[in-house]
């Protein structure tokens, strides 16, 4: 049986662990490395599990302590070259990963992973380079979408395969424009290469799920722009205007952003 967790979700850090019984994957390491095992302690995660890590991009609030968790469980990095090559280049990356824990993976082509067949696919975001992973194991796909400027046609492709879905739901469109941050940070959050709202992905998940899907977790909520239970009640107010009942047809949950969301069995 598969295991998840988000050990944070949003612009403080972001990593994701997910297991079988004997192998798991982390992805992107945004949180502290004490923060990490903290959170492994308390909630009876063993470390020694994760054989490898997937980076979506190279944003510090992705990346922070890769280097560190890289190197103290001896574990590769599956990423593609340029985000291997803005991971290098990023300052808040104090310990960069070693040269031979370095995998360099291609879009859409897919890599055996341990026990995970893992799939990374175009995302728009204003980093290096940015990627989703649609991840394959124990007959169950679980795909992971964040920090997405627009949903493109790919990206909906594989919000229709996904059982178990990780997707951003970043800010609420009213409180964005009638905020205090400035026009060129509004800009940028709205520019098609920043982050999607609370409609987008709603609008996405409409769309485009099918009957297969089991969970759907929304990520990367912005603290100044959005609350959990709002981005809830949007999704869920605009897919039930379309017949679709969250917590009836799937779960329906938020993660949260500075603190663990409790393992669920997949």
């Amino acid at each position: 049986m598969l295991k998840f967790i988000s050990f944070g979700s949003g612009s403080s850090g972001n990593c994701y662990y997910l297991s079988t019984a004997t192998d798991a994957i982390l992805i992107d390491i945004g949180v502290g490395v004490r923060t990490l095992k903290k959170y492994a302690r308390e909630y009876g995660v063993d470390l020694s599990l994760i054989h490898n890590i997937l980076i979506t991009h190279d944003h510090a609030d992705h990346v922070k302590s890769v280097g560190f968790v890289s190197h103290e469980l001896n574990v590769p990095v599956w990423t593609t070259q340029k985000i291997h090559y803005g991971i290098g280049r990023n300052y808040c990356v104090v310990k960069k990963v070693n040269a031979e824990h370095v995998r360099e993976i291609e879009k859409e082509k897919e890599y055996q992973v341990g026990e995970f067949k893992v799939k990374a696919f175009e995302v728009p975001h204003d980093s290096t380079d940015c990627v989703g992973f649609c991840i394959e194991a124990e007959g169950e796909t679980i795909c992971i979408i964040t920090d997405v400027g627009n949903i493109t046609d790919r990206i909906k492709e594989y919000i229709g395969i996904a059982n178990h879905l990780v997707i951003e739901a970043n800010y609420d469109r009213e409180m964005l424009m009638n905020g205090k941050y400035p026009k060129f940070l509004k800009d940028r959050i709205t520019s098609g290469v920043g982050h999607s709202s609370n409609e987008d992905c709603a609008t996405a998940l409409v769309e485009n799920i099918t009957a297969g899907i089991k969970n759907i977790c929304l990520c990367h909520l912005s603290e100044e722009n959005n609350h959990p239970e709002l981005a809830r009640k949007s999704v869920d107010t605009i897919m039930r205007a379309h017949g679709i009942v969250p917590d009836k047809d799937f779960n329906l949950m938020v993660l949260k952003r500075t603190v663990p969301t409790l393992i669920f069995d997949i």
